[in-house]
Formats: C-alpha cells, structure tokens, sequence
C-alpha cells in the first residue's frame, strides 16, 4: 500500500471513529429528556415545572462551567493520540513524584478550549466526556426534589461540574494516579471504569446521599416516630417512558465509549448493557412481588436502571453470563437498599438515587474486579495483555477497584459536604416552609406546570399544616413509595 492510500485509509477511519463519537453524544445527551421524565413523574403536581426546570437548566450550566475549566482539569492531561487522532494541545498533566513513582493529578491544558486546540478531535472528546458530566450531575436533582431551591441547586452544580467530577475523572481516564495503580503498584489495569459506574453513577449517588443528609426530609415524609409515610407519584406512565428513553440512550453511553466506530468490540458491549438492563428489570419485578406481595412497575423501572448503572464499568470485559448476572443482583439489591435508605438511614430520596446509582453504582466497580475475561483491553491504561478480574486471575485488579471506589466515596464525599456548606451559606439550600407547601412551581417559577382553569387560587397565606403533608395521598398502599431513578 503507497503512503498516500495508507495515510487516506488513517484519515477515514478518524473520521469515522469521531462520526461515532459525536452520535454516542447526542444519544447520551438525549438521556437527559429520560432523567428529566423520570423525576417529574415522581413529584407531586405543584413540583413538575420545577423539576423540568433543573433538568433542564443543568444541562445547560453545567456546559458552560465544564468548557471554562473542568474539560481542562480531567482531560488537559490525555496522550496526544486516540482513536479520534492527535489531540493537539493536550497531554500536560500535573504530576507529583514519589518513590520513584509519578503520580498524575490534574490537567493543565484545554481550558475554554482556545483556538489552536479546536480540533475535531479535541472538540468531540469534550461533547463525549461533557454529557458523562452533564449525566452525574443530574443525579443529586432526583434525590433532592421538592425541597431544594433552584439557585442553590444551580450553583451547587456548576461548582461540581468545574472541579469535584473532573478531578476524579481525571484520576481514572485522564491518566491521573487511579489509572496509574497498574504500572506503578501492579494491581492490574489499575482502576478500570469503562463507561462510569464510578465516574458518572457513584459520583452522583454519593452527592445525592450527601445532599439527602444537610436537606433533610420533605414535610410530612416521616411521622414523629420516625416513619416513612408515601408521597405517591403523580405520573408512572411518564417514569415508565422516561426510563425507556434513558436505556436507549445507554447505548451511547456505554457503547460509544470505545470512542471508535472502527472498534467492532462496540456490538458485545452494547449486548451486555442490553441483557444487564434486561435482568435488572425482571428481578426488580420478581422480588417486588416477593416483598410486597404484587410485582411493582416502578421496581421494574427501578431494576432496568440499576443493572445498567452496574454493568457500564465492566460492560467491554465481559461474558453475556456476567452481564445477566450482574442485573439480576443489581435488580434485588436496589430493593433492598432503597428499604434499608428510607426505613433505617431515614432519608427522604424521592427517585432512588441513592440506591439506584450510589450502590449499584460501587456494586458495578466491584464486579469490574470479579469478571473481566480476558478477551478484551489491550495495552489498557499502559498495561501489557487484556483485562482479567479475580475470576479469571488477576487478583490486583479487584485491588485497584477497592481503592477506585474507596477513593471516590472520600474525594466526592468530602469535597461534596464542603460544597453543599458554602452554597448554603450562600443563598440557602432548603426552600422555605410555606412555599415548599404550596409548590415550588409557584413560588420558585412563578408558574404551574400544569394549567388547570377550574383550579381555585392558591390563598396567600396558609395555615399550620398537620403532620401529614397537605400533598400527601392515603389511598396508595404499596409498601415503599420513593422508588424510581
């Protein structure tokens, strides 16, 4: 082959893998019509404008905080060839040495993404790894419906999105010291994330379980005994849509993450999310049945969302065996943790995001270590030879997943609490007493989300309420009622 067809054919395949990238984007992106469908049909009516509103204005401030200076920070530190071809611009990562080991921490590079690094490539790896960003951050929303403020909620974001996520995503895939736990300490691969079972889905059920905490619960959740009392949903038709919207776009979330149209492996991790999401949701529907004596339409939702937050770590290293596996477990343990959060923890999470993305999430990083087979993920993260987990050898890497997940829950964690303190000494994250009462739609938008013209005025004033909330229904009888993310 002359060097010119050589260097033709080089150039296809770039523009084919970048082609790729970009659609996988716009299918995460889409994503966020799931998220946002989802939460409004677990609120009560006099939330749903409110609930559409942060869905929709962390999509767009999140861009912007990520653009001025998270891109930079998780990805400025990236080798200067991909799939995607020369990421001109990058790969300055600031390094620490010690023990004659380098340690990467942050980058240093791509910033407001300045004109000499524009570059196709460039420009797709920032679209792709934004609506990772854009995903975990829409999480804590579901967690802490209609109660927190929508300043607060928009401020908290923004400073998440330019520097809690990037850090931690640069420590997995921007080739900072998570990735590094391979070459440096012989633990694998190091810390292998696929697609953000830890990154993306653990990241945001920790804020959500932090944010759940300093917010408390809604009024009337709990009684003075402490226990749960239902806030039904007022839409299930739309979570049920919602969640098919979300699993459809899963498949650019995992699937796109080879970040190569070229790379054929894309069919096998699609397949694995697919029966992931697919067990998930039946066993979510089996053990509902087993608990509360009826199958539960929500759980199903519930389960479907939880094996894809489970299996998108390991979706590329895996049998079809492992990914059903991983569903089902994922599908009965979202259950029992959103029992064990709302019942014992005593938090008011009205979507399960908690449980959803924060346990099913750390379940999905530690199956990274179990199954793996070997059969994919050369050369990973500088590591001679495929992926192996515990199963099939390579006890190490179980190791760099303990310590990926250990690593997130202290980062995130901390770094999480001290950002929820200072937006709350800001402007306050908890919406006031009465206007939680008669609807943040209202009192926060100005607006109802649903125009009704045989509605009665909403009064100025309103009296002391009873322990129960006025919003508060007593005709639902399910056993749990704060279900679905």
């Amino acid at each position: 082959m002359s060097s010119s067809a050589a260097s033709q054919l080089l150039e296809t395949r770039t523009a084919l893998n970048i082609l790729w990238t970009v659609l996988c984007g716009c299918l995460v992106m889409f994503m966020q019509a799931g998220f946002a469908m989802v939460e409004t049909g677990f609120v009560r009516r006099k939330n749903v404008a409110h609930t559409m509103a942060m869905n929709f204005f962390v999509y767009s401030i999140d861009t912007l905080a990520y653009w001025f200076f998270g891109f930079g920070l998780q990805m400025g530190g990236t080798p200067t060839q991909s799939t995607l071809g020369e990421l001109r611009g990058l790969g300055h990562e600031l390094t620490v040495h010690f023990g004659g080991r380098d340690f990467g921490l942050w980058g240093k590079a791509g910033f407001c993404l300045p004109t000499e690094l524009f570059t196709p490539a460039v420009a797709a790896l920032f679209m792709y790894q934004l609506m990772f960003m854009n995903t975990a951050l829409i999480i804590p929303t579901g967690a802490l419906l209609e109660r927190w403020k929508f300043w607060a909620f928009a401020c908290f974001s923004a400073l998440i999105g330019a520097f809690v996520y990037p850090l931690y995503g640069n420590w997995v895939w921007g080739g900072g010291f998570l990735a590094q736990l391979g070459t440096n300490f012989g633990l694998g691969h190091g810390h292998v994330d696929f697609a953000g079972s830890s990154v993306v889905h653990l990241t945001g059920g920790v804020l959500s379980y932090i944010g759940a905490i300093m917010l408390g619960p809604r009024i009337g959740k709990f009684n003075s005994k402490g226990k749960a009392r239902p806030i039904p949903a007022h839409n299930v038709p739309m979570i049920v849509l919602g969640t098919f919207i979300l699993a459809f776009g899963w498949f650019g979330f995992n699937a796109g993450s080879t970040m190569a149209g070229t790379d054929t492996r894309l069919a096998v991790i699609a397949v694995n999310t697919l029966l992931a999401s697919a067990s998930g949701a039946v066993l979510g529907a089996l053990y509902s049945a087993h608990r509360f004596g009826k199958p539960d339409v929500t759980m199903m939702c519930n389960g479907m969302l939880a094996g894809l937050a489970a299996v998108t770590a390991s979706c590329a290293f895996i049998s079809s065996w492992a990914a059903v596996l991983i569903g089902a477990v994922s599908g009965v343990l979202v259950v029992e943790a959103a029992l064990f959060i709302e019942q014992r923890l005593r938090l008011d999470d009205p979507v399960g995001a908690i449980s959803v993305h924060g346990v099913c999430g750390a379940f999905g990083v530690l199956a990274t270590g179990l199954f793996p087979n070997g059969t994919y993920g050369h050369g990973l993260n500088g590591v001679p030879g495929p992926v192996r987990g515990l199963l099939y050898g390579d006890s190490g890497q179980l190791m760099a997943a303990i310590i990926g997940m250990a690593t997130n829950l202290l980062w995130v964690g901390g770094t999480g609490y001290v950002v929820y303190r200072f937006v709350d000494a800001l402007v306050g994250h908890r919406a006031y007493f009465a206007d939680e009462l008669r609807g943040l739609d209202v009192s926060e938008l100005g607006m109802d989300g649903y125009f009704d013209e045989d509605n009665v005025p909403r009064p100025s004033t309103l009296p002391t309420p009873e322990p129960t909330d006025p919003g508060f229904s007593t005709g639902h009888t399910s056993t749990w009622h704060t279900r679905v993310y």
